[in-house]
């Protein structure tokens, strides 16, 4: 009984549009104030602050007061997780949306931080890519990184030490693919160093994250990942032997920008 209530009690704070809109724009790992959230979900900051209240409390926020102003940030992966989740579910059972997407949308489908890994199409290419390298063993309960995952990815300078009692490595069902990308601290680190490397960057006031010309390159040449002509990536080609990661990666940190 008392899970069920509790339940109840997180569903109705999820099930809010406001909230779930707050939420929403926290998902990619960053802090906004009361008065940003206010603005993202079209409410007074005083209407915020009272949703915000109840998020906090129920522990699904948390807050940090930094002289006059107060940052709310998601409460960790497992919130994220959960909220991610339920983006999967209501893209597959949801009734159909007669709006046409929108120029953001499309752009949140084709590559977005999921609170602090890569989501959309980009992460699910370089995730179909490891897996096909035979660097990363991924099933539907767990993943792995290889030996030779292991040394790939610290050639590429996505550093997996030290190991923390944090989730490692493991699949997340993307919302918009409806495919596997990958988080945890694997996945956390890919992103990090795509981001310094400026493959890919934030696009402000979204989640979506835009590919640059330096990235496309070196998606190319470091995950055979190609962006097509209607800007879809298409991973690499199962029907090649897989190279060996020591003759695929010849990167030297931030000069390739």
């Amino acid at each position: 009984m008392v899970a069920a209530v509790n339940l109840v009690q997180v569903a109705a704070l999820v099930g809010d549009s406001a909230r779930a809109t707050m939420l929403s724009a926290l998902m990619d790992g960053q802090s906004l104030t009361a008065k940003e959230l206010a603005y993202c979900a079209n409410v007074s900051r005083s209407t915020a602050s009272g949703h915000l209240g109840k998020l906090v409390a129920a522990r699904l926020l948390t807050v940090t007061r930094n002289r006059r102003f107060s940052y709310y940030r998601i409460a960790g992966p497992l919130v994220a997780t959960m909220l991610e989740s339920i983006g999967v579910v209501a893209a597959i059972e949801g009734p159909p949306h007669r709006q046409p997407r929108s120029a953001n949308d499309d752009a949140l489908r084709f590559a977005r931080s999921c609170y602090d890994h890569l989501a959309g199409q980009v992460g699910v290419a370089v995730t179909d890519a490891l897996v096909a390298m035979g660097h990363i063993v991924l099933t539907d309960e767990g993943g792995e990184v290889t030996p030779s995952g292991g040394r790939f990815l610290s050639a590429f300078g996505a550093d997996l030490t030290p190991r923390s009692r944090r989730i490692f490595c493991q699949p997340c069902l993307d919302w918009s693919e409806r495919r596997y990308h990958l988080k945890g601290l694997v996945g956390a680190r890919i992103l990090d160093r795509l981001l310094g490397l400026g493959w890919l960057k934030h696009v402000s006031g979204s989640r979506a994250l835009q590919l640059t010309a330096s990235g496309r390159a070196g998606l190319s040449e470091v995950f055979q990942i190609e962006i097509n002509n209607e800007g879809v990536p298409t991973s690499w080609n199962r029907s090649v032997i897989p190279p060996r990661a020591d003759s695929v990666l010849k990167i030297e940190g931030p000069a390739r920008r």
